[in-house]
Protein backbone atom coordinates (compact mmCIF):
# COMPACT_ATOMS: atom_id res chain seq x y z
CA UNK A 1 0.00 0.00 0.00
CA UNK A 2 1.61 3.30 -1.18
CA UNK A 3 0.36 6.64 -2.58
CA UNK A 4 1.03 6.81 -6.09
CA UNK A 5 1.24 10.59 -6.70
CA UNK A 6 3.97 10.54 -3.50
CA UNK A 7 5.76 7.46 -3.12
CA UNK A 8 9.68 6.99 -4.81
CA UNK A 9 8.68 4.88 -7.80
CA UNK A 10 11.94 3.15 -7.53
CA UNK A 11 11.45 2.35 -3.69
CA UNK A 12 8.16 0.75 -5.14
CA UNK A 13 9.50 -1.27 -7.27
CA UNK A 14 12.21 -2.48 -4.79
CA UNK A 15 9.45 -3.20 -2.43
CA UNK A 16 8.17 -5.39 -5.44
CA UNK A 17 11.09 -7.36 -6.37
CA UNK A 18 12.07 -8.75 -2.70
CA UNK A 19 8.62 -9.67 -2.34
CA UNK A 20 8.81 -11.18 -5.65
CA UNK A 21 11.64 -13.10 -4.73
CA UNK A 22 9.91 -14.93 -2.16
CA UNK A 23 9.83 -18.23 -2.34
CA UNK A 24 8.66 -20.32 0.95
CA UNK A 25 5.57 -23.01 1.74
CA UNK A 26 4.01 -20.43 3.72
CA UNK A 27 3.52 -16.81 5.01
CA UNK A 28 1.72 -17.27 8.62
CA UNK A 29 2.82 -13.97 10.05
CA UNK A 30 4.39 -10.43 8.90
CA UNK A 31 7.42 -11.64 10.67
CA UNK A 32 8.47 -13.95 7.65
CA UNK A 33 8.44 -11.21 5.07
CA UNK A 34 10.53 -9.25 7.32
CA UNK A 35 13.50 -11.68 7.37
CA UNK A 36 12.97 -12.24 4.05
CA UNK A 37 13.18 -8.45 2.57
CA UNK A 38 15.51 -6.79 5.23
CA UNK A 39 19.09 -5.56 4.00
CA UNK A 40 20.79 -7.72 6.33
CA UNK A 41 20.07 -10.53 9.23
CA UNK A 42 23.51 -9.74 10.67
CA UNK A 43 21.91 -6.99 12.80
CA UNK A 44 20.11 -6.89 16.26
CA UNK A 45 18.72 -3.46 14.92
CA UNK A 46 15.47 -4.00 13.08
CA UNK A 47 15.53 -2.31 9.87
CA UNK A 48 11.83 -2.85 8.74
CA UNK A 49 9.34 -1.40 11.12
CA UNK A 50 6.30 -3.38 12.07
CA UNK A 51 2.97 -1.68 14.21
CA UNK A 52 -0.23 -2.80 14.53
CA UNK A 53 -1.48 0.80 14.87
CA UNK A 54 -3.62 2.08 11.54
CA UNK A 55 -3.23 5.55 12.10
CA UNK A 56 0.95 4.95 12.81
CA UNK A 57 0.95 3.13 9.27
CA UNK A 58 -1.28 6.04 7.92
CA UNK A 59 1.09 8.40 8.54
CA UNK A 60 4.13 6.43 7.13
CA UNK A 61 2.07 6.25 3.90
CA UNK A 62 1.94 10.02 4.05
CA UNK A 63 5.33 10.65 4.32
CA UNK A 64 5.83 8.34 1.25
CA UNK A 65 6.94 4.88 2.51
CA UNK A 66 5.65 1.65 1.40
CA UNK A 67 3.44 -0.47 4.09
CA UNK A 68 3.19 -4.30 3.63
CA UNK A 69 -0.34 -5.96 4.54
CA UNK A 70 -0.26 -9.70 5.48
CA UNK A 71 -3.51 -11.64 5.80
CA UNK A 72 -4.08 -13.09 9.06
CA UNK A 73 -2.08 -10.85 11.09
CA UNK A 74 -2.62 -6.89 12.16
CA UNK A 75 0.94 -6.15 12.41
CA UNK A 76 2.21 -3.96 8.59
CA UNK A 77 5.76 -3.15 7.59
CA UNK A 78 6.54 -0.16 6.70
CA UNK A 79 9.57 0.54 4.78
CA UNK A 80 12.12 2.07 4.70
CA UNK A 81 12.77 2.80 8.69
CA UNK A 82 14.78 4.86 10.38
CA UNK A 83 16.86 4.58 13.53
CA UNK A 84 15.13 7.86 14.67
CA UNK A 85 12.18 6.30 13.42
CA UNK A 86 11.65 3.37 16.73
CA UNK A 87 12.00 6.44 19.39
CA UNK A 88 8.62 8.08 18.04
CA UNK A 89 5.24 7.72 18.25
CA UNK A 90 1.83 8.35 17.03
CA UNK A 91 1.09 10.31 20.11
CA UNK A 92 3.39 12.83 19.86
CA UNK A 93 1.78 14.66 17.01
CA UNK A 94 -1.19 14.24 18.63
CA UNK A 95 0.28 17.25 21.69
CA UNK A 96 1.67 20.46 21.67
CA UNK A 97 5.44 20.20 20.02
CA UNK A 98 7.09 20.77 23.42
CA UNK A 99 5.41 17.97 24.94
CA UNK A 100 6.30 15.82 21.89
CA UNK A 101 9.88 16.84 22.13
CA UNK A 102 10.18 16.27 25.61
CA UNK A 103 8.49 12.95 25.30
CA UNK A 104 10.97 12.02 22.65
CA UNK A 105 13.97 13.10 24.67
CA UNK A 106 12.53 10.91 27.55
CA UNK A 107 12.66 7.89 24.92
CA UNK A 108 15.99 8.33 23.98
CA UNK A 109 17.75 9.17 27.52
CA UNK A 110 15.89 5.54 28.41
CA UNK A 111 17.34 3.70 25.58
CA UNK A 112 20.61 4.68 27.08
CA UNK A 113 20.08 3.81 30.74
CA UNK A 114 18.21 -0.01 29.17
CA UNK A 115 21.97 0.14 26.87
CA UNK A 116 24.27 0.88 29.90
CA UNK A 117 23.61 1.62 33.17
CA UNK A 118 24.29 -2.53 34.70
CA UNK A 119 27.40 -2.02 32.37
CA UNK A 120 28.47 1.29 33.79
CA UNK A 121 28.04 0.31 37.16
CA UNK A 122 30.00 -2.91 36.47
CA UNK A 123 32.81 -1.14 35.70
CA UNK A 124 32.70 1.71 38.18
CA UNK A 125 32.36 -0.73 41.07
CA UNK A 126 34.95 -3.28 39.73
CA UNK A 127 37.58 -0.67 38.17
CA UNK A 128 37.15 2.36 38.80
CA UNK A 129 35.99 3.54 42.49
CA UNK A 130 37.91 6.57 42.24
CA UNK A 131 35.10 8.10 40.14
CA UNK A 132 32.36 7.39 43.34
CA UNK A 133 32.04 10.16 45.94
CA UNK A 134 33.69 8.55 49.08
CA UNK A 135 30.03 8.54 51.20
CA UNK A 136 28.70 6.50 47.95
CA UNK A 137 31.59 4.18 48.27
CA UNK A 138 31.34 3.78 51.53
CA UNK A 139 28.00 2.30 51.27
CA UNK A 140 28.36 0.07 48.34
CA UNK A 141 31.15 -1.25 49.79
CA UNK A 142 28.84 -2.01 52.96
CA UNK A 143 26.17 -3.07 51.00
CA UNK A 144 28.30 -5.72 49.16
CA UNK A 145 29.99 -7.17 52.31
CA UNK A 146 28.37 -9.99 52.40
CA UNK A 147 27.51 -11.10 48.74
CA UNK A 148 29.86 -13.57 47.76
CA UNK A 149 29.95 -12.52 43.95
CA UNK A 150 31.71 -10.17 41.59
CA UNK A 151 29.68 -6.79 40.45
CA UNK A 152 30.08 -9.05 36.65
CA UNK A 153 28.68 -12.27 38.17
CA UNK A 154 26.24 -10.18 40.03
CA UNK A 155 24.39 -8.40 37.24
CA UNK A 156 24.25 -11.62 34.72
CA UNK A 157 22.50 -13.50 37.67
CA UNK A 158 20.09 -10.62 38.03
CA UNK A 159 19.98 -9.76 34.32
CA UNK A 160 18.82 -13.23 33.39
CA UNK A 161 16.51 -13.40 35.99
CA UNK A 162 14.53 -10.86 34.87
CA UNK A 163 14.72 -11.97 31.43
CA UNK A 164 13.29 -15.98 32.52
CA UNK A 165 10.60 -13.51 35.00
CA UNK A 166 9.45 -11.55 31.53
CA UNK A 167 9.27 -14.28 29.35
CA UNK A 168 7.09 -16.09 31.73
CA UNK A 169 5.17 -13.46 32.52
CA UNK A 170 4.59 -13.33 28.57
CA UNK A 171 3.78 -17.46 28.09
CA UNK A 172 1.66 -17.64 31.74
CA UNK A 173 -2.58 -16.70 30.74
CA UNK A 174 -2.90 -12.93 30.26
CA UNK A 175 -4.94 -12.39 33.61
CA UNK A 176 -2.08 -13.27 36.05
CA UNK A 177 0.85 -13.42 33.91
CA UNK A 178 1.59 -9.41 34.92
CA UNK A 179 0.89 -9.95 38.55
CA UNK A 180 3.34 -13.07 38.41
CA UNK A 181 6.05 -10.82 36.64
CA UNK A 182 5.71 -7.98 38.84
CA UNK A 183 5.18 -10.31 42.05
CA UNK A 184 7.85 -12.86 40.99
CA UNK A 185 10.72 -9.86 40.66
CA UNK A 186 9.86 -8.36 44.23
CA UNK A 187 9.84 -11.74 46.06
CA UNK A 188 13.03 -13.18 44.01
CA UNK A 189 14.85 -9.68 44.37
CA UNK A 190 13.61 -9.18 48.24
CA UNK A 191 15.22 -12.26 49.35
CA UNK A 192 18.30 -12.38 47.37
CA UNK A 193 19.29 -9.22 49.06
CA UNK A 194 18.13 -10.51 52.26
CA UNK A 195 20.43 -13.49 51.58
CA UNK A 196 23.10 -11.84 50.89
CA UNK A 197 23.38 -13.12 46.95
CA UNK A 198 22.60 -9.59 45.82
CA UNK A 199 23.41 -6.24 47.06
CA UNK A 200 20.55 -3.69 46.95
CA UNK A 201 21.97 -1.16 44.89
CA UNK A 202 21.91 -3.94 42.12
CA UNK A 203 18.79 -4.29 42.53
CA UNK A 204 18.18 -0.96 42.10
CA UNK A 205 19.97 -0.75 39.18
CA UNK A 206 18.35 -3.51 37.41
CA UNK A 207 15.13 -2.39 37.96
CA UNK A 208 15.72 0.87 36.81
CA UNK A 209 16.86 -1.19 33.34
CA UNK A 210 13.86 -3.04 33.11
CA UNK A 211 11.33 -0.04 33.50
CA UNK A 212 13.35 2.38 31.08
CA UNK A 213 13.42 -0.83 28.67
CA UNK A 214 9.27 -0.61 28.41
CA UNK A 215 9.69 2.86 27.53
CA UNK A 216 10.46 2.58 24.13
CA UNK A 217 7.80 2.80 21.79
CA UNK A 218 8.53 -0.27 19.16
CA UNK A 219 9.53 -3.68 20.69
CA UNK A 220 11.96 -4.50 18.50
CA UNK A 221 14.45 -1.73 19.33
CA UNK A 222 13.78 -2.52 23.16
CA UNK A 223 14.82 -6.00 22.48
CA UNK A 224 17.93 -4.54 20.34
CA UNK A 225 19.07 -3.40 23.31
CA UNK A 226 18.42 -5.70 25.74
CA UNK A 227 21.06 -8.24 23.65
CA UNK A 228 23.74 -5.58 23.50
CA UNK A 229 23.34 -4.70 27.30
CA UNK A 230 24.79 -8.37 27.94
CA UNK A 231 27.96 -7.58 25.66
CA UNK A 232 28.51 -4.50 27.31
CA UNK A 233 28.21 -6.25 30.88
CA UNK A 234 31.04 -8.45 29.87
CA UNK A 235 33.07 -6.25 28.00
CA UNK A 236 33.06 -3.78 31.60
CA UNK A 237 33.96 -7.25 33.79
CA UNK A 238 36.98 -7.46 31.42
CA UNK A 239 38.31 -4.07 31.11
CA UNK A 240 36.07 -1.42 32.75
CA UNK A 241 34.92 1.82 30.89
CA UNK A 242 37.51 1.77 28.46
CA UNK A 243 35.00 -2.40 27.62
CA UNK A 244 32.33 -0.04 27.24
CA UNK A 245 33.79 2.99 24.96
CA UNK A 246 34.82 0.15 22.84
CA UNK A 247 31.66 -1.64 22.72
CA UNK A 248 29.62 1.65 21.43
CA UNK A 249 32.28 2.25 19.12
CA UNK A 250 31.70 -0.98 17.56
CA UNK A 251 27.91 -0.11 18.03
CA UNK A 252 27.99 3.01 16.34
CA UNK A 253 30.07 1.74 12.89
CA UNK A 254 27.51 -0.93 13.03
CA UNK A 255 24.35 1.41 12.78
CA UNK A 256 26.43 3.67 10.10
CA UNK A 257 26.82 0.30 8.09
CA UNK A 258 23.19 -0.32 8.07
CA UNK A 259 20.64 0.59 5.59
CA UNK A 260 17.03 0.29 4.76
CA UNK A 261 15.77 -0.33 1.32
CA UNK A 262 18.64 1.48 0.03
CA UNK A 263 18.04 4.34 2.34
CA UNK A 264 21.05 5.08 5.05
CA UNK A 265 19.95 4.06 8.82
CA UNK A 266 21.22 6.84 10.90
CA UNK A 267 19.23 9.69 8.70
CA UNK A 268 19.03 12.07 9.36
CA UNK A 269 22.22 12.28 11.63
CA UNK A 270 24.35 10.34 9.55
CA UNK A 271 24.20 11.74 6.74
CA UNK A 272 23.26 15.04 8.31
CA UNK A 273 20.89 16.83 6.66
CA UNK A 274 19.78 19.56 9.11
CA UNK A 275 16.08 20.18 7.38
CA UNK A 276 15.02 16.54 8.29
CA UNK A 277 15.96 17.40 12.21
CA UNK A 278 12.60 19.49 12.39
CA UNK A 279 11.02 16.14 13.36
CA UNK A 280 13.64 13.92 14.41
CA UNK A 281 14.84 14.02 18.27
CA UNK A 282 12.66 17.22 18.56
CA UNK A 283 9.49 18.05 17.21
CA UNK A 284 8.83 21.56 15.83
CA UNK A 285 5.39 22.85 15.86
CA UNK A 286 3.45 21.70 12.90
CA UNK A 287 3.70 25.03 10.41
CA UNK A 288 7.42 24.28 10.07
CA UNK A 289 6.53 20.71 8.79
CA UNK A 290 6.02 22.25 5.55
CA UNK A 291 8.37 19.27 3.82
CA UNK A 292 8.39 15.40 4.00
CA UNK A 293 11.92 13.36 5.01
CA UNK A 294 14.09 14.29 2.16
CA UNK A 295 15.34 10.63 2.72
CA UNK A 296 11.98 8.91 1.35
CA UNK A 297 13.08 10.83 -2.10
CA UNK A 298 9.19 11.61 -2.33
CA UNK A 299 7.78 12.49 -5.66
CA UNK A 300 5.93 15.32 -3.95
CA UNK A 301 8.14 17.04 -1.29
CA UNK A 302 5.71 19.39 0.18
CA UNK A 303 2.93 18.44 2.59
CA UNK A 304 1.28 22.07 3.39
CA UNK A 305 0.77 24.84 0.84
CA UNK A 306 3.50 27.49 0.45
CA UNK A 307 3.80 30.93 -1.17
CA UNK A 308 5.90 29.54 -3.95
CA UNK A 309 3.34 26.31 -4.62
CA UNK A 310 0.46 29.21 -4.89
CA UNK A 311 2.57 31.24 -7.35
CA UNK A 312 3.77 28.19 -9.51
CA UNK A 313 -0.11 27.03 -9.74
CA UNK A 314 -1.33 30.68 -10.73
Amino acid sequence: MYLNNIANKDLVEEVKRRLNKIDTDSILESGYIEEFIQETVFTPFPTVYNSDRPDTIAAGILEGKVAILVDGTPFVLLVPTFFVAFFQSAEDYYQRADIGTLLRLVRFISFFITLLAPSLYVAITTYHQEMIPTNLVISLAAQRESVPFPAFVEALIMEMTYEILREAGVRIPKNIGQAISIVGTLVIGQAAVAAGFISSAMVIIVSLTAISSFVIPETGMSIAARMIRFVLIALAGFIGLYGILFGIFIVVLHLSSLHSFGMPYMSPLGPYNSKDLKDSIFRFPWPFLKTRPAENKTQNLFRQSTSSDEESTK
